[in-house]
């Protein structure tokens, strides 16, 4: 209803309530105003219409619709102009005001409404009050007024009703194969279509049965598909798109249909062959490299990017993010690089590309490079909150990454600034606080996280053991991590945890058992460093050294690494 709210002012001023100032001629005396003058007489029409209609608008703005109703059907009254009633009409339907309804609409036919509309705005107010055979009458009479749109008018009055089980009688009745426009298969697919959102499914069905038969267009293959597979017959929903495909071979809507359905059974290969036949646009060249990433296809992504690298630059220009995409895929990082630096502004990924081409050169050890356009993207995006959020993000993700924990503990702060208790941001703070060896902080905020999602297994395991690593709250610890390995006993991650516990609480042989378990599960330089600080605490120092060597090569700037290695001389 808002889209009325900013012609008030124009109708007030075509009412005729706006008058030309009138200039004395200089030296005329003006005469002292006489009592009678300064009574405040009753306002002309067109005054009245625009302080009917600005409190109107008004009303609108506080979203308090039967006041913007009563207002706008009072200036109707008053008023010639025939947008004036429809809007009140309209108006009135919305707050299924009946009386105020009937009236405007009234109004509007005596000031020449045309018949179509006028038509489907009674329907309309029949549908609200429950009336089915003055509203098919009504409808009737929109359809019969003739027009290109007429059948769409009507589909979207039976659409407008807020009793969606007798606009599916309505539809029903109204629009059947022998009333439907013989040379117009759009609104026999869309008459299906508002039939399947309504829940008359056995309709939509026969209805697009009908329409395919008739007209055979590729959006009739295209809706019967997809009524076959809601339906749970994906067998019957193939067989239809390749029929269709036989008939409309050059057709990408089709391909990309059928493509979909081959993927979801599993054979990306078959998607992405189908999807190499026939016209190529940004769409099949995208979803192509998608299938064939998700079947790990190096092959099929090499043969996309050669094929996208080579072709014009018209085919290139629009597929620039996508060939960087491809080119990291392949490890082909500095030429990722060239690829993202050449999306222009102009284009929808701009913006990723540039975090791409940030995430590149410090991934490319150009750290100096990476910084410097890090902080001119956060520039350029300062005053857009989901963008700066994400520039944030990927700061503290580069400061991890180059092990400066306590920078990134304070751009996490920024970001949790911007958005307060965000999970995500809380666990990545504590994590990176643990990191720090501001155990407090971490402690404060992992808890925070189990606040908000009770369930998190992540943080349940990331809480217990930072509480374990620093020797506190060992009981709450051990029952933290208890419940994360419970959900998930097969995480090498939280099976070291769990052995870590153990040890803090002196179980040696049980957190030997799990240490174990997970260094051969995954070799991962902390899990080592915690089983050598295991074997060692048995004196078994030789087998704990050695141990400890193969950690270091693993990760030499591991903290747990680092820590025994100083202890032990190592």
């Amino acid at each position: 209803m808002r889209r009325f709210a900013g012609t008030a002012l124009a109708m007030a001023l075509q009412a005729g309530c706006a008058q030309a100032p009138v200039h004395l001629p200089q030296h005329t005396p003006v005469p002292v105003a006489q009592p009678l003058a300064r009574l405040d007489l009753a306002p002309g029409p067109g005054q009245a219409i625009a302080a009917d209609l600005l409190q109107a608008e008004f009303a609108l703005a506080r979203n308090d619709l039967k006041t913007a109703a009563a207002e706008t059907a009072r200036a109707a009254s008053l008023s010639t102009d025939p947008a004036v009633a429809e809007r009140a009409a309209a108006l009135a339907v919305a707050v299924h005001d009946a009386p105020l309804a009937t009236q405007a609409l009234a109004r509007w036919q005596a000031l020449g409404a045309a018949p179509g509309p006028l038509a489907a705005a009674r329907a309309q107010l029949a549908l609200d009050q429950g009336d089915r055979t003055g509203a098919e009458r009504q409808l009737q009479a929109v359809i019969a007024a003739g027009g290109a749109d007429a059948w769409r008018d009507a589909l979207r009055v039976i659409a407008s009703a807020r009793d969606p089980a007798l606009a599916g009688v309505v539809l029903e009745n109204l629009a059947t194969p022998t009333r439907l426009p013989a040379n117009d298969g759009a609104a026999w697919l869309a008459a299906s279509q508002l039939g399947a959102h309504l829940g008359r499914h056995a309709y939509a069905q026969r209805l697009a049965a009908a329409a395919l038969t008739r007209f055979g267009s590729a959006e009739s293959y295209g809706w019967s598909a997809q009524l076959a597979q809601q339906s749970g017959d994906p067998k019957a929903a193939q067989a239809t798109l390749r029929a269709g495909l036989a008939r409309h071979p050059r057709s990408t809507p089709l391909r990309m249909a059928l493509a979909g359905l081959l993927a979801a059974r599993g054979d990306n290969a078959a998607a992405q062959r189908l999807l190499a036949q026939g016209p190529q646009d940004a769409g099949t060249y995208a979803a192509r490299a998608a299938y064939a990433a998700r079947g790990d296809d190096h092959k099929a992504l090499a043969a996309i990017y050669a094929e996208l690298a080579h072709a014009p630059a018209a085919v290139r220009k629009p597929n620039l993010f996508l060939l960087g995409q491809l080119a990291e895929l392949l490890d082909r990082r500095q030429a990722a690089l060239d690829w993202y630096a050449q999306v222009g502004d102009e284009d929808a990924h701009a913006f990723d590309a540039d975090v791409r081409r940030v995430v590149l050169l410090s991934e490319l050890g150009r750290e100096q490079q990476a910084q410097t356009l890090l902080r001119g993207l956060q520039n350029d995006y300062a005053d857009e909150p989901k963008a700066a959020l994400k520039l944030l993000v990927l700061e503290a993700e580069m400061d991890l990454r180059a092990r400066r924990y306590a920078d990134a503990v304070a751009v996490y702060g920024r970001a949790l600034q911007r958005s307060p208790d965000d999970p995500g941001l809380l666990y990545a703070r504590g994590v990176a606080a643990a990191e720090a060896g501001a155990v407090d902080q971490a402690v404060a905020d992992l808890r925070r996280v189990l606040q908000l999602k009770p369930d998190d297994v992540n943080a349940m395991n990331a809480l217990g053991f930072t509480l374990a690593d620093a020797g506190r709250d060992l009981p709450e610890a051990e029952k933290l991590v208890a419940a994360a390995h419970r959900a998930r006993p097969d995480d090498p991650a939280i099976t070291d945890s769990w052995g870590w516990v153990q040890f803090r609480l002196g179980r040696i042989a049980e957190a030997e058992r799990n240490l174990r378990k997970a260094w051969d599960e995954s070799k991962d330089a902390e899990i080592g460093a915690h089983l050598a600080a295991v074997l060692w605490a048995q004196g078994r120092h030789a087998e704990a050294r050695a141990l400890l060597l193969r950690a270091r090569k693993l990760d030499p700037h591991s903290r747990s690494v680092r820590t025994l290695q100083a202890r032990w001389g190592a």
